[in-house]
């Protein structure tokens, strides 16, 4: 059942266009992130749903009945801000009840929900504090649970882990999704971390320039790409992006890379002789000290750790910097510099229009993904 719909939606400011014919769709109990660059218009988005903004063109229905022009406080919607908008001179219990005291019903019942939704998130031993008194990760917690107390349908949390610190942050990763999946709203989460967003949305909606580019789950928007632009914001570090030329061969198409022909596979044909950008994501590269089928010869110029993986810095035959990324038992030339081999993953290449940047696919690899899956 779709429970969240955004029809052709706009909104301006004065001269600044936002928003431009925006749309998207939810279904009950889904999460979906929407992520984008700072500015792109994600908080102005979550403020036309909640009802603080109405917008200049387009329709916001909730559960199939359209709600502009309706007031916040009739939408049955709850929302967390970033930067916590706790009541200052307010407890944190007060704080979390006061979307129930809006609705009515006894100080008794109201505090057995405050205690149980506290207790789920781990802050029931600080209710009676002010939020001065509190760590911002208590903060943060408060003002999620008094976005979840009163059961609201929708829930729109506007990057709430923004302002809190990475050990919180990664707890929370974790925790949130079983959260969201037990209270069973449907859920708006905006972020610009797209680590965060590849962990919490059943879906992601990239939104830039005033639309949203691309809206698929984590693994497709990662693996398929539908620009130039939204595969750049995903990765660390981020994917590899080369300019060169296709050609056909035999039905085999091929291109370039400082001196060295990379296979792309068939059924480019209609792309025979365009100028394109290839785009290969770090871990599709091994490197070796020895020869590979098919590798092109680069000089290693940096190996860094990340976690359980490594890094290694590398330039092409021409200068061009590449990056690749292994596991750290398994990398080959870890802390040492000099002539190395690198190969691509045959299945990995990713090929990119250069003017527009939009994704070239081949014609046999069968059905995409589109740019605007919003069901």
């Amino acid at each position: 059942m779709t429970s969240l719909e955004l029809n052709a939606v706009s909104k301006s400011f004065k001269n600044d266009q936002v928003l431009s014919g925006l749309s998207l769709s939810a279904t009950e109990g889904e999460t979906v992130v929407v992520f984008g660059p700072s500015g792109t218009g994600k908080t102005v988005l979550l403020r036309l749903i909640s009802g603080i903004y109405d917008p200049d063109d387009g329709d916001i229905r909730l559960d199939g009945s359209s709600v502009v022009g309706i007031a916040p406080e009739h939408r049955g919607i709850g929302m967390a801000f970033q930067n916590f908008a706790l009541y200052p001179h307010m407890e944190a219990a007060d704080n979390i009840a006061s979307p129930l005291e809006a609705r009515g019903g006894t100080a008794a019942q109201i505090m057995e929900k405050v205690r149980e939704i506290a207790t789920l998130l781990k802050i029931d031993h600080v209710l009676s504090h002010r939020p001065k008194e509190l760590s911002n990760g208590q903060k943060q917690r408060t003002a999620l649970a008094r976005a979840l107390v009163a059961g609201p349908k929708i829930l729109l949390l506007d990057d709430p882990l923004r302002n809190v610190d990475a050990k919180l942050r990664f707890e929370m990763r974790l925790e949130l999704p079983r959260l969201l999946r037990d209270f069973g709203s449907t859920t708006l989460y905006v972020t610009q971390d797209y680590k965060e967003a590849m962990a919490l949305g059943d879906r992601i909606a990239v939104l830039l320039k005033g639309d949203f580019a691309q809206v698929a789950t984590p693994q497709d928007i990662y693996n398929n790409p539908v620009n130039v632009e939204v595969a750049k914001l995903f990765g660390d570090p981020t994917i590899n992006l080369i300019e060169t030329r296709l050609t056909v061969a035999d039905g085999r198409a091929q291109a370039d890379l400082a001196g060295t022909t990379v296979e792309l596979g068939t059924g480019y044909d209609h792309a025979d002789g365009r100028d394109i950008v290839v785009g290969v994501r770090p871990e599709a590269i091994s490197v070796s000290e020895t020869p590979l089928e098919g590798a092109l010869p680069v000089e290693l110029i940096a190996v860094t750790p990340l976690n359980e993986r490594v890094v290694m810095l590398l330039h092409l035959a021409d200068g061009t910097e590449f990056f690749a990324s292994s596991p750290e038992d398994g990398a080959t030339g870890t802390r040492r510099h000099g002539p190395a081999f690198a190969r691509i993953a045959p299945d990995a290449v990713l090929v990119f229009d250069r003017d527009s940047g939009q994704r070239i696919h081949p014609l046999d690899a069968g059905p995409q993904v589109s740019g605007q899956q919003t069901q």
